[in-house]
């Protein structure tokens, strides 16, 4: 539909104000040649192509109009320009309709008979004038309309854009009345939207700060807020945003969310979201399938666990195997290592403070690492290491089910799961006044032990291999195995520093390695030296062994550092300094394949 075609109500009425004036007919057509509007024998033709539209390569009066934007007058119908004379046309002003320096239609004035128009002619320059104002009264017309259209579109857009968004959103006129509200906003509030506009913000949202910003025009950003009364009150992240014209406040625009949905987003964004299934621990010794199992057992309630091990031994990794294999799966997981957090600001961590608690505190206050769980699981790692008055707070969420934040002795209702997790002994530390007997027996209602590496060592080539993989994908590094001797000496290896000291050590071979077999060479000088010295070897292993499982070591990799030259066996032995012979010799006393 062209411009005018679009205001053709408009454009009709128009042209019949026209042709009651001047006692002559009018026709308007737009730049496609269709009638728009028009009067006496045009009226039935509104809607149809004017007869020049079937010869637009001609020089006719309508055409040049269009082409030109200028204004012309006829008055003999045998001129070459005026073009078919079907309906008997003898006399015709034209004058172009411009929006923008573009011509969209011409408005005519077309006589019949010679009254018609001598009246044309003899009125010609008041004609024009009025023409020319007609004229510019179709255009702007039409420029209304187009600015109404993209409003409409622009609106249209806003709207969707506000009901796509995962906030609710209020907006506020400068009576504190509701004038819209998203269908976010009317899940969030409970109340259906249709009872919610037209209302003050003070009937839907008693004692909110909204209002005092609309009052003072100044907003506020993210601030906690509560709606409604227990046991259904709401506890909300609040945005007000003065909307301002001349420096006045003529409204608010209102945003929030409920906390948990933003704890939620916050969690989801951040890299404690590692998912972790059991199956993905590796080990497949007795020991390490039965502290699976149990995992996957205590996983499915909602008990305290109270993890203990050594350093290294993977807590962290059972905590996330366990949070992952439970219903609260979807809900955060938050970790805390209560030994990495200076105690001055550990309880502030853990339990949040209120606006105003403390010099530097952050307007509207934090929320602490149980709030921010609500729903999952909160893991405190190096719990031994929680100060006591602490342990006291900590207790108190156990037993309640609720937190205080610093500064405040208002209880916030949480639902948490909580894992806890300390290589120290607990009980020791009870008898010795170090750590609360109370809170011991609070967190230990599920032990749950993980044995040392040293007591699996049937997973010890297990986790070699995996950590092979994973470090030289890492590295860059092409190393497909380990040498016999480097399987031994890791095997019989104590492992103090467990699982975390054992993949160190792979990390550390896998950068010294310079041959695709690690090699004793390449590995730890600790682990090294405590297989040299023989001191947990088994006795049938000798000096003359563990050189010839050097030497074999070596000329492996040497043999494989030289195969991509396609050596002869002459030229291998002579680029390795021994005789051909030796180099027979060795081949099969080592059982090396060329």
């Amino acid at each position: 539909m062209s411009l005018l075609m679009s205001i053709s109500h408009t454009a009709q009425q128009v042209a019949e104000a026209i042709s009651a004036v001047l006692d002559v007919e009018t026709e308007i057509i737009d730049a496609e040649y269709t009638i728009v509007a028009g009067t006496g024998k045009y009226r039935g033709l509104v809607g149809t192509k004017d007869d020049e539209a079937w010869d637009t390569d001609g020089d006719f009066i309508y055409t040049r109009v269009l082409k030109t934007g200028r204004t012309f007058v006829i008055d003999d119908p045998e001129n070459n320009i005026y073009g078919p004379i079907l309906m008997g046309e003898m006399g015709e002003i034209c004058c172009p309709i411009k929006l923008r320096d573009s011509v969209i239609g011409v408005l005519a004035l077309v006589a019949f008979d010679e009254m018609q128009k001598n009246k044309l002619l003899k009125k010609k320059e008041q004609l024009l004038n009025f023409l020319h104002r007609m004229a510019f009264l179709l255009a702007s017309r039409v420029s209304e309309v187009e600015a109404y259209n993209r409003l409409e579109v622009t609106s249209n857009k806003l709207k969707i854009i506000v009901e796509s968004i995962h906030q609710g959103i209020l907006a506020i006129n400068q009576q504190g009345i509701i004038t819209h509200c998203n269908s976010y906003a009317e899940s969030i509030i409970g109340i259906q939207r249709d009872f919610i506009l037209g209302r003050h913000i003070n009937q839907i949202w008693p004692n909110s700060p909204v209002s005092e910003a609309l009052k003072t025009g100044t907003g506020y950003k993210e601030k906690e807020e509560l709606y409604g009364t227990l046991p259904h009150q709401l506890h909300l992240l609040v945005t007000a945003t003065p909307i301002k014209v001349e420096n006045q406040t003529r409204g608010v625009v209102v945003s929030f969310r409920n906390m948990s949905d933003a704890r939620q987003l916050a969690y989801d964004l951040t890299d404690n979201k590692i998912a972790l299934e059991l199956d993905q621990i590796i080990g497949n010794s007795r020991k390490i399938m039965e502290v699976k199992y149990q995992a996957l057992r205590v996983a499915r309630g909602n008990s305290t666990i109270l993890i203990t091990g050594e350093s290294g031994t993977g807590k962290e990794l059972f905590s996330r195997a366990i949070h992952y294999a439970s219903p609260r799966r979807d809900k955060p997981l938050v970790i805390v290592n209560c030994g990495a957090i200076p105690e001055t600001l550990l309880e502030s961590e853990l339990f949040g403070y209120a606006e105003g608690a403390f010099t530097g505190a952050r307007k509207g206050g934090r929320a602490g690492k149980f709030e921010l769980a609500n729903g999952g699981t909160v893991f405190l790692d190096e719990i031994g290491d929680l100060p006591l008055h602490l342990q006291v707070k900590l207790l108190h969420v156990l037993q309640r089910r609720e937190v205080e934040r610093v500064g405040s002795n208002k209880p916030i209702p949480v639902d948490v799961r909580i894992i806890a997790a300390t290589n120290k002994n607990l009980e020791s530390m009870c008898t010795t006044g170090e750590f609360r007997e109370d809170l011991f027996y609070r967190l230990n209602v599920i032990p749950f032990y993980i044995p040392p590496l040293r007591e699996r060592k049937e997973d010890i080539i297990t986790l070699m291999e995996h950590f092979l993989v994973k470090y030289c994908n890492l590295l860059g590094k092409n190393i497909t195995d380990f040498s016999d001797n480097v399987h031994q000496a890791f095997t019989v290896y104590d492992w103090p520093g467990n699982v975390r000291e054992l993949e160190n050590a792979i990390e550390y071979a896998v950068n010294m390695e310079p041959g695709k077999i690690i090699t004793l060479e390449s590995i730890p000088k600790k682990i090294r030296n405590q297989w040299l010295a023989g001191d947990q070897l088994p006795e049938e292993n000798n000096l003359k062994d563990h050189l010839d499982n050097l030497e074999k070591d070596l000329l492996i990799n040497k043999i494989l550092e030289l195969s991509k030259y396609n050596l002869s066996k002459k030229e291998l032995a002579g680029a390795l300094g021994i005789s051909r012979a030796t180099l027979y010799r060795k081949i099969k006393q080592y059982g090396i394949k060329l």
